[in-house]
């Protein structure tokens, strides 16, 4: 098969478009056809190196979580699953033509929800929904998701709404157009520190930002209240003893991704795609993806 093989820690240059051997799926595994993959920061970010201590490259190796295809052949004990249904999961080794992946992380493609767009969805639905769960917010309460234009951010708002929270869009004041899709309740611009100060107390907040935004955001939440995120705690939390901080990583759930992509396929929840490029060029995607912006960028196989 072909796939993306890297052989040293680096740039986006280091992502080599190469043969590579087919792998083969042992007892309870799936072999899947790909037909894309998404970019992840998680996915430039252990390219260049930065995860090696928790999460290495095996050199020559893959990488990629998203994974969207079809399945081509069973392992022993596979009952789940049939050759031809259409699959997607977070999974290893996903930016190449053929990929195997255990049956116990994998989840079918809703009816009716394209599978090139569902290789979008596992990884950023499935935190974004996590995020919003792991704070144990009820109906009524106050979130405010930081980062809401995001992937995950968009996830997290959807949930929280699902939820019965009152829903705050915490987006740069750039974003405020393109934050009207997200379905929030009200927006408030991050970068804009009157617009904080004016925030009435929360009961959550919600962050995929971090650094000096989380630093202002959790001085607003309401003693007893929860500060979840996905990234590292505030450097201030200690001032706020008062604010439980809860770390989420996310973990496959196949109940959550199936619910998140039905949302996506029913339009609920939106989650842009900006650019679909071929496998081979996933050099370029991932350098564009470093740049910044909402949509994802699918690798299509």
């Amino acid at each position: 098969m072909k796939a993306i093989v890297v052989h040293q820690y680096g740039g986006p240059e280091v992502l080599k478009f190469e043969d590579y051997p087919d792998p083969v799926p042992g007892p309870g595994e799936v072999l899947v056809r790909v037909a894309a993959a998404s970019v992840n920061p998680i996915d430039y970010k252990r390219r260049a190196g930065l995860t090696r201590d928790f999460y290495p490259i095996q050199f020559p190796g893959l990488i990629g979580i998203d994974i969207a295809g079809t399945v081509v052949k069973l392992g022993s004990g596979v009952k789940d699953f049939s050759v031809g249904d259409q699959v997607f999961a977070m999974a290893d080794n996903t930016y190449a033509e053929l990929c195997v992946v255990k049956a116990a992380i994998l989840a079918k493609v809703p009816q009716g929800l394209d599978l090139i767009q569902a290789a979008a969805l596992p990884l950023v639905t499935t935190t974004g929904n996590q995020l919003i769960s792991a704070t144990g917010i009820k109906a009524g309460q106050t979130v405010l998701v930081v980062g809401a234009a995001g992937n995950v951010g968009r996830s997290a708002a959807f949930t929280a709404k699902q939820r019965g929270a009152v829903v705050i869009a915490g987006v740069l004041k750039s974003q405020m157009d393109e934050a009207k899709t997200i379905g929030a309740d009200q927006l408030v611009a991050t970068d804009d520190d009157s617009a904080i100060a004016n925030l009435l107390p929360l009961d959550v907040v919600a962050d995929t930002v971090g650094g000096r935004t989380a630093e202002k955001l959790i001085a607003k939440i309401k003693p007893g209240g929860v500060f979840a995120t996905v990234l590292e705690a505030p450097q201030n939390a200690a001032k706020y003893p008062s604010v439980r901080v809860v770390h989420v990583f996310s973990k496959f759930d196949r109940k959550t991704l199936e619910f998140m992509a039905e949302a996506v396929r029913d339009g609920k929840l939106i989650i842009p795609i900006s650019q679909k490029m071929p496998l081979s060029e996933a050099a370029e995607a991932q350098a564009a993806a470093e740049k910044g912006g909402v949509g994802k960028i699918l690798l299509v196989a």
